[in-house]
């Protein structure tokens, strides 16, 4: 079968491509822009890619369109085409949830922060004991070959998000995947550009709860008042508990930064974590993880020496320049409580080295200022702050974000300049760069201009 992919550079799309590829079907897709590290990805794996949209995006001999979400309204000409043509198209995640995981044990990650990096965390757990998972990752993991893999049954980790499906399906992705085991990592009001308050994104996750079934698993937060809401709308599956407090699984002797610590279940030690990662976030993805893993039968031992062995998720923190005096790092934040805890993790770790975040609001949720009253505390571990004010965003930076060690700038070589005068007479420094979306590729550009 011949699939083509709209969308196909979004980090689910992406991962879709490379699992219909692998399950045999001859993959194309088309994106309006095309930039890594998913394209690089795609095109290794000999898919072929089209940019930007437009009426002949879809190759004549076509047998099934899957539609993404991301700038593919009515008005878009791959689809206006699509529905001309009359040819048959789902959504990803009802592809997924038909052709992919109706016979799998679906481990399913969902929550507003950390489901990428804990994702990643359970598929290598259960790569490491030797279970071969099938996987989907909104990223790619540094430990495993590529951010989706069909693998051997039963297992399969797939992040799993609330944000609606497509233009013609507004049920969250996440109710396609019908998971036996559920992980919740967190929960807070995000995607403003679709849901009007927290309210209606807890009635999802009510709904997806709905469908676990009784010997499955639930795993959460023991002190996420949010989460707790929503399992107090009814629960028929077992649940296990995770945090730093009043969980029944949960870390202790944790060093400074969150590099090592030991992890207990109903007090007793079961294992001890020493890895290249740090925050208080961190250990949290760690627990849930763990917790997952073990109820597909991994022991929490063999969990701690994996996670022990884990090396990341590219662009979550990931280093992307190094020299004796300065680090670049690529990361994902796009949520104050995101950037909070990245920002604070890297603070405890380079002590009093200088702290430069490069924050480019790209969310829809950024974009919209929903959360702009409490970005200022988000900030506060960096000694300076570079934010990219682009033409669509929705809000005045400067209205919100008026302080000394604040600057705002719209020029994207005009922030290079800045940047790299900022690292002139700023070293030791460690840079943050971060973003959700491409960044009309201000990575690369500012590596080059080093």
């Amino acid at each position: 079968m011949h699939i083509h992919i709209l969308g196909i550079c979004g980090t689910l799309m992406g991962s879709i491509a490379l699992l219909a590829k692998q399950a045999g079907h001859q993959v194309s897709g088309s994106d309006q822009n095309v930039y890594p590290p998913m394209s690089t990805q795609l095109e290794q794996s000999g898919i072929e890619l089209d940019s930007p949209y437009s009426s002949d995006s879809i190759p004549p001999d076509v047998d099934l369109v899957i539609v993404g979400n991301a700038g593919l309204p009515r008005g878009n000409p791959a689809v206006e085409a699509l529905l001309n043509q009359r040819l048959p198209y789902v959504s990803g995640a009802e592809w997924l949830g038909r052709h992919l995981l109706n016979d799998r044990w679906v481990i399913a990650v969902s929550g507003t922060h950390g489901k990428t990096t804990t994702t990643s965390m359970i598929a290598w757990i259960i790569d490491y004991a030797g279970l071969e998972p099938g996987y989907l990752i909104g990223g790619i993991p540094a430990n495993l070959e590529s951010s989706a893999r069909i693998g051997s049954n039963p297992f399969f980790v797939i992040e799993a998000d609330e944000y609606d499906t497509s233009y013609f399906d507004h049920q969250s992705k996440f109710l396609h995947y019908r998971p036996q085991t559920l992980v919740i990592n967190n929960l807070e009001y995000d995607h403003a550009d679709i849901f009007d308050d927290l309210s209606q994104i807890q009635e999802q996750f009510h709904l997806l709860i709905r469908k676990i079934p009784g010997n499955g698993q639930i795993i959460h937060p023991s002190d996420d008042p949010n989460v707790l809401q929503v399992l107090e709308k009814g629960c028929w599956s077992p649940q296990l508990t995770f945090g730093l407090s009043g969980a029944e699984l949960t870390a202790s002797d944790i060093s400074p930064d969150g590099s090592e610590f030991d992890v207990r279940l109903g007090g007793s030690r079961v294992g001890h974590i020493k890895w290249a990662h740090s925050g208080i976030h961190n250990i949290s993805n760690a627990l849930a993880a763990l917790a997952a893993a073990r109820h597909a039968g991994v022991k929490l031992d063999t969990g701690c020496d994996a996670l022990s062995d884990f090396t990341g998720v590219k662009r979550r923190m990931e280093n992307i320049y190094q020299d004796d005096s300065l680090t670049i790092y690529d990361d994902f934040a796009h949520h104050p409580t995101a950037i909070k805890s990245t920002l604070e993790g890297l603070r405890v770790r380079i002590g009093s080295d200088t702290l430069l975040a490069i924050i480019d609001p790209a969310s829809h949720t950024m974009r919209l200022g929903t959360h702009a009253d409490v970005l200022g505390d988000a900030i506060t571990a960096a000694d300076q702050v570079f934010w990219h004010q682009a033409g669509d965003l929705k809000w005045d930076i400067t209205e919100y974000l008026n302080d000394t060690n604040l600057d705002v700038l719209s020029d994207l070589d005009g922030l290079i300049s800045h940047t790299r005068k900022y690292i002139d007479t700023h070293r030791p420094l460690h840079v943050v760069i971060m973003s959700n979306g491409g960044f009309g590729g201000f990575h690369q550009k500012l590596i080059e201009a080093l």
